[in-house]
Formats: C-alpha cells, sequence, structure tokens
C-alpha cells in the first residue's frame, strides 16, 4: 500500500533542547499519528508532535502538537478518507443515479 502525506508544521514551537546532532546534521525526531479513514473538520488526517523517550511516556509528558498531515493519495488499497461528518445513507441514495 502506498500512501501520500503532506505535512506542515509550525517550527516556532520546536522545543530546540529536542535537536541533536548527527554525523550529517542536526535531527528532530517526531511522531505522527495518521487516520487514513477519517479527517477532521480541516481535512487533517492526523497531527504532529515531537518524540518522548520511553520514560516520558511512562510519566504522561506530552510534547506540543507542531502540526497536521493530510493524505493526498493513496494506491487505491487503503480506504479514501472520510470527513467525519458523513452524510447520512438517505442523502447519500439521493446522489446516486440508478
Amino acid at each position: 500500500m502506498k500512501v501520500g502525506l503532506s505535512l506542515k508544521i509550525d517550527v516556532t514551537k520546536i522545543d530546540k533542547s529536542r535537536l541533536y546532532k548527527g554525523a550529517k546534521g542536526t535531527y528532530l525526531d517526531l511522531t505522527t499519528f495518521v487516520d487514513t479513514e477519517q479527517q477532521d473538520q480541516y481535512d487533517n488526517n492526523g497531527f504532529i508532535s515531537q518524540s518522548t523517550t520511553k520514560e516520558e511516556r511512562e510519566a504522561n509528558v506530552q510534547t506540543p502538537i507542531l502540526g497536521n498531515v493530510k493524505v493526498f493519495f493513496t494506491d487505491g488499497q487503503a480506504a479514501a478518507p472520510a470527513k467525519q461528518a458523513d452524510m447520512s445513507i438517505e442523502q447519500l441514495d439521493e446522489d446516486i443515479p440508478f
């Protein structure tokens, strides 16, 4: 399955103490949760936050949400995103031409 995602983050919300030097640059670990079958009121399918360590997760530390994820492509094997406010069955039936 292939999924195309568009990511947008607010870099001003990055906790710069979580940046670290690697062999080829400066890095930041991020986490995203994506629901390919649901979209929020802004057509987003998920969010992005800075990653937490195992100890931080156990202590229920939450990092700020840095941005959003939007599914813009699927290869047909994944369900197409649906808005949270779906039409009723009656409304769908009215739009079907047969």
